[in-house]
Parts: structure tokens; C-alpha cells; sequence
């Protein structure tokens, strides 16, 4: 009589995705709703940043207070999160004191636009070398889904029952017509282009600025009646409209009307750092000595990479 043998386990074949590698999953699950696009926007963030080359260790990311403003606790990289409103004045901090960083601001419309548009229109008309990422959901999600500064007219919202009465900014027309270098605009649908675009704008020098369009489930989507996380993928199918270089002060978005999506402005300038340099030689000649940022020491550099260690 054979003795029988014992089943061998089964083992399961786990395929590692490569963004985890950039990812703080110890504190996974996020906060977002299920058919959230704010995760969309940071997978698509994370693989533009992947194909850019850029050293991670030389990456700094700076979000404000929202539900996109919690991508800084996310995300396996330098991070700041920030008080409401003032990420771009902490980024544009990094980016003069250290000019070797590529520093990324990543937060909510209600926050860039609405409490830090002071800041954003100043950054863009300065050509602060930085990118920044606008996740725009049309409504202060995290706080009820009260209006906000890009919510379409007539769009219900808890401040505006009978449907908003203000008109809404146009993110790519604000940011180009105060000086933005480079300009996109996607949805949350259209992640092989949001990609390029990222990773465009990683690349510029200067102010570059791109918005992602994207759907609330649970407050803006609900609201208004416009169905499920899928139907919101159909709505953007649907309704938008690629346009690469059309005029961004034409980009507006109404209720339930055409997006228009694609990169309208690609230019070169100088930035602030290089206008600074190029004034203060003219005003001072030779006596001016531009503010290098000094290479760190070797006991620096260890003790800079021990603490990227301690992250990973």
C-alpha cells in the first residue's frame, strides 16, 4: 500500500507594482472616498515621476489642507503638509534656499485657487521654478462640499441648495494669463496623457501647471445626480474635448458641459532665480556672488541617506 503524499501548499504569485516603491504603505488604506479621483492623480504623478529621471532624494512635494492635501503623507519623499492655502509660498521657500530641488506643489482646487490664490497668481507671474498639480473636484469636499472657487454655475453644493450663483475660475486661463511657462488640463479618465503631461511639466523650467480634473463621489457627484464613479468615467468620455494649444481663456467649464482638455501653453522664460542672478550682475557687476547652494559634507550625505533608508 503507497502512502498517500501531502498536498503541497499552494503558493500565490503576488505581482509587485513599482509604485509601492514610492509609496508610504504603512499608511495604507488612504483616507479617500471609493471612486475618488485624488489616487488616479497620484498614480499617474508617481509613474510621470519614474520616467523622468529626476533623483527622488532631489524631489520635494508640498500639499495644503483638503482631501488632495493628504498626497504629502503618502507619497515615499521629501513632503511637507502644509497650513490652508500657503503651500506655494512653503515650496517657493524650498526652491530659493536649495535650487537643486525639483519641488512639486500637489493640492485641491479650494486651496490653491481660493485661500492660496494669492499666491498662485504671484508664483506664476514671478516664473517660480516649480510644478504644481491642481486636483479640481469643483467643491471643498473634505469640509461638506461647500462651493468653492471652481464650482460650475447652477452646480448644487450644501452652501448653494438652490444651485451656485458665482462664476467659476478658469484654472489653465488664471494660471497662462499670469504667466505660467506650461499649462495642461486632463481628467482623471485620460491617465496616458495626464502622465505625459506630468512629466512635461517636470521638465520645465519655470511656473508649469497642471489641473486634474476629477470626480467626488460622495458629496459633489451625489449632489448633483450624476450617477456612479462609472457614470462619472462615461461623463468624461463623453464631454470632453481635446483641444492641444487651443486659447485657455476659451477652456471654461459649465454644468454638465463640454471639458476641454489638452496642453495649451508651452513657452520658454526666464525664471525668478535667473532674473535675480541676471539683475543683481548688472546692479553689482563682479562684487555680486550668486547664493550657491553648498554640496553637503560626507558626513551629510550619510547622514541624508540614512534618513531616505529610515523611510523605505
Amino acid at each position: 500500500m503507497t502512502q498517500l503524499e501531502e498536498p503541497q501548499a499552494k503558493t500565490e504569485s503576488v505581482i509587485h507594482d513599482p509604485r509601492e516603491d514610492w509609496l508610504r504603505t504603512d499608511r495604507l488604506p488612504h483616507i479617500w472616498c471609493p471612486e475618488c479621483g485624488i489616487g488616479t492623480a497620484v498614480s499617474c504623478f508617481i509613474t510621470a515621476l519614474q520616467r523622468s529621471g529626476i533623483d527622488p532624494k532631489m524631489v520635494s512635494v508640498v500639499s495644503g489642507i483638503g482631501c488632495t492635501g493628504r498626497v504629502a503623507g503618502y507619497v515615499k519623499l521629501d513632503s511637507f503638509h502644509t497650513t490652508h492655502g500657503r503651500a506655494i509660498p512653503f515650496a517657493t521657500g524650498l526652491k530659493m534656499a536649495n535650487q537643486k530641488l525639483k519641488v512639486v506643489v500637489f493640492s485641491g482646487d479650494g486651496d490653491l485657487i481660493s485661500i492660496g490664490g494669492n499666491h498662485f497668481i504671484h508664483a506664476a507671474r514671478r516664473n517660480v521654478d516649480m510644478t504644481v498639480i491642481c486636483v479640481n473636484n469643483f467643491n471643498y469636499a473634505m469640509t461638506g462640499g461647500q462651493v468653492g472657487p471652481t464650482t460650475p454655475t447652477s452646480a448644487i453644493c450644501s452652501t448653494t441648495p438652490y444651485g451656485n450663483y458665482e462664476h467659476p475660475f478658469n484654472l489653465p486661463g488664471l494660471a497662462a494669463s499670469c504667466g505660467a511657462v506650461y499649462v495642461a488640463r486632463w481628467t482623471t479618465l485620460h491617465v496616458r496623457r495626464m502622465i505625459q503631461a506630468m512629466e512635461e511639466a517636470l521638465a520645465k523650467s519655470g511656473f508649469s501647471f497642471v489641473e486634474a480634473i476629477a470626480p467626488c463621489p460622495t458629496l459633489y457627484t451625489r449632489r448633483n445626480k450624476l450617477g456612479s464613479g462609472l457614470d462619472r468615467m462615461r461623463g468624461f468620455r463623453d464631454n470632453s474635448v481635446v483641444k492641444n494649444g487651443a486659447d485657455p481663456h476659451t477652456v471654461d467649464i459649465e454644468f454638465n458641459g463640454p471639458i476641454v482638455v489638452g496642453k495649451f501653453v508651452d513657452i520658454e522664460k526666464p525664471t525668478l532665480g535667473q532674473n535675480i542672478d541676471a539683475s543683481m550682475l548688472k546692479a553689482l557687476g563682479d562684487a555680486y556672488q550668486r547664493i550657491e547652494t553648498p554640496d553637503l559634507t560626507r558626513a551629510e550625505q550619510r547622514a541624508f541617506d540614512n534618513g531616505h533608508e529610515d523611510q523605505e
